[in-house]
């Protein structure tokens, strides 16, 4: 990261600034609410405050760390979010190898690949050769009852928690120009964008939603919450060009895709709850649930704003 760029330094009192005015904000609703009602919306509020605090320190501790510092939280990241995934899901004693291979051995070279640039690999080792290595494993366990739940379980797991994630640092390795914050601004407009749509979409359908889209799968997801948040958050992102090698409009076109392809990703993850019957994918994250529940949007918007910038913006 970039820190002598005066886009750095506008980024960080817009980010934090933000933050503290809500947590000011808490604190004072916090002292003004007499109803049960209230301060349980008051403390979902501060909750929420308190966590986006964790994860804003957390996210600029690891870009300023560089690609080594990048990989290992997102690889962490990639860990717990597996882990919720896969305790969720019905396994049986007949995976157990391959869900120690999946955790400890092709993870750990996901990341590596990410780590070392190596493109070629790393586009291929999950979908491919992780792809083909799960099942061999499991037939070595002689279970044949759900083989093939139990397998496309598992391999579902891999590409979403690790894969699609492990864009994100990939970021990192690409030679986009101009970067006035250097690499860790492609990360920063991918995060700042695809979540804070979720938020805009969330505030818009409290304020004006009517028509739940899905209703079976994610009643509070509003056309109106649709439409009003996708559209300020890429109105959001045409703000934050500088980080990004697009003019204005072009920022505003690639945030209305990873708006998008965010929507679906959470309903997707959505989908999975509901069919396993939890509410939550875990309780890591104080008033945002599981690690899942907070990078489902990214899961799919990671891996295609990856590919716009290689194959559009990158030199070679």
């Amino acid at each position: 990261m970039n820190w002598s760029s005066p886009v750095t330094h506008h980024l960080l009192i817009a980010v934090f600034g933000i933050l503290g005015l809500s947590s000011l904000i808490g604190w004072i609703l916090k002292r003004r609410a007499v109803t049960e009602t209230g301060r349980a919306t008051v403390q979902n509020l501060v909750s929420r405050t308190n966590s986006w605090w964790v994860m804003v320190i957390v996210l600029f501790t690891a870009l300023s760390a560089g690609r080594t510092g990048t990989t290992l939280i997102f690889a962490a990241v990639s860990f717990l979010a597996l882990r919720e995934y896969l305790t969720v899901t019905p396994t049986r004693r007949a995976d157990h190898a391959a869900l120690f291979t999946a955790f400890f051995i092709v993870l750990p070279c996901q990341y590596w690949l990410v780590h070392t640039g190596w493109y070629g690999m790393f586009a291929i080792m999950v979908p491919v050769y992780a792809f083909v290595l799960i099942p061999m494993l499991t037939t070595l366990g002689g279970e044949v009852e759900d083989f093939l739940e139990r397998n496309a379980r598992t391999q579902w797991g891999l590409m979403v928690c690790v894969y699609f994630i492990s864009h994100i640092p990939m970021l990192l390795t690409l030679e986009v120009e101009p970067l006035r914050m250097g690499p860790a601004g492609l990360i920063l407009f991918l995060v700042a964008v695809t979540q804070g749509s979720d938020v805009f979409q969330y505030v818009w359908g409290k304020l004006c939603g009517r028509r739940p889209i899905v209703p079976r799968l994610s009643p509070k997801k509003t056309l109106e919450g649709l439409v009003g948040g996708v559209l300020t958050a890429s109105l959001l992102g045409a703000a934050m060009f500088r980080l990004t090698p697009f003019p204005p409009w072009q920022a505003a076109l690639v945030a209305l895709a990873l708006c998008i392809m965010g929507f679906f990703g959470g309903l997707v993850m959505s989908a999975i709850k509901r069919e396993r019957g939890i509410k939550d994918w875990g309780t890591l994250i104080e008033g945002h649930g599981g690690m899942m529940d907070r990078i489902d949007s990214l899961c799919f918007s990671a891996p295609v704003y990856f590919h716009i910038l290689r194959y559009f913006y990158t030199r070679d």
